[in-house]
């Protein structure tokens, strides 16, 4: 099995303002209007935007339940949207801190105090605003939207639940792009299974961390492979990779390419198998990445 070939995100203004919209102005995200039969996997793959990040840009959305005229965000590229935030968001024609707010799962005031010199009533479209996620008397439905997809299931069971070193915090994902299509935890057999990242063709894959490069080679039924050993005996793993971009012996910081991401021939997508351990032992990704 994979798993053993391994081992070794002030207050409301009184009179708000809407942004109106320039006329060049050119801005690649928008808002969709759900239709009759829509999904959040075909508004997705319409848009081109991994369905990961709609969710992300979308708290409280739930797919089955999606209603006919519902709006939802579409991401642009310059957006971001890490598990633990703030999110990095673009201003589009329309929005105010209020509407924002509402959308998000947050408040006016959190707003204005997560982007301190940015006028409430001058925004100005495409201009890039922190929106603060997280525990706040004002964001249950993004905390709890938030907090259910970052808990696979059996996570309680699962090897690697102790706790973690204070260097495993808020580390960045692997791709710059993805899809979870696989979380990290126990098969319908009871396996524990790496996590899969779906991405675009030519994507690379990063180092999560800053760390040596222990082992860059082949590996069976797992392609090409690189490792990585990080401080307080903690390791990453990458593979189903195509193309190596680093030796054994490098030392290698956040955000350095390792590898480039291969097609697998069974489903005709390209992912990556990543992997977190600590002293060998795997641990839940999600609770180390932002």
């Amino acid at each position: 099995m994979v798993a053993s070939t391994l081992a070794g995100c002030a207050s409301t203004p009184s009179a708000p303002q809407r942004v109106a919209a320039p006329a060049a102005a050119q801005i690649s995200g928008s808002w969709v209007a759900v239709k009759r039969g829509d999904t959040l996997g075909q508004l997705a793959k319409r848009a081109n935007v991994p369905l990961e990040r709609l969710q992300r840009f979308n708290p409280g959305v739930r797919a089955r339940h999606l209603a006919v005229g519902q709006r939802l965000l579409i991401p642009t590229q310059q957006e971001r949207a890490p598990a633990s935030g703030p999110y990095r968001y673009q201003i589009r024609p329309g929005d105010t801190f209020s509407s924002l707010a509402r959308h998000f799962g947050t408040t006016p005031s959190r707003l204005e105090s997560a982007n301190t010199g940015i006028s409430a009533t001058e925004l100005r479209v495409g201009q890039m605003i922190n929106i603060p996620v997280g525990s706040s008397s004002g964001t249950s439905t993004a905390s709890s939207t938030t907090s259910s997809r970052s808990q696979p299931a059996a996570q309680t069971s699962s090897p690697g639940s102790s706790s973690l070193p204070a260097s495993a915090k808020r580390w960045p994902w692997p791709l710059d792009d993805y899809r979870v299509v696989r979380r990290y935890g126990p098969d319908s057999r009871g396996t524990l299974q790496p996590m899969l990242l779906a991405t675009q063709a030519n994507a690379s894959a990063k180092a999560v961390a800053r760390g040596e490069v222990r082992f860059a080679g082949s590996m069976r039924q797992l392609e090409k492979v690189v490792i990585v050993h990080h401080a307080d005996n903690l390791q990453s793993v990458y593979a189903l990779c195509e193309q190596l971009t680093v030796e054994e012996g490098q030392q290698v910081a956040a955000g350095d390419p390792l590898c480039q991401v291969g097609k697998s021939r069974a489903t005709g997508r390209h992912d990556l198998l990543f992997d977190l351990r600590q002293g060998g032992k795997p641990i839940d990704p999600r609770r180390v990445l932002k």
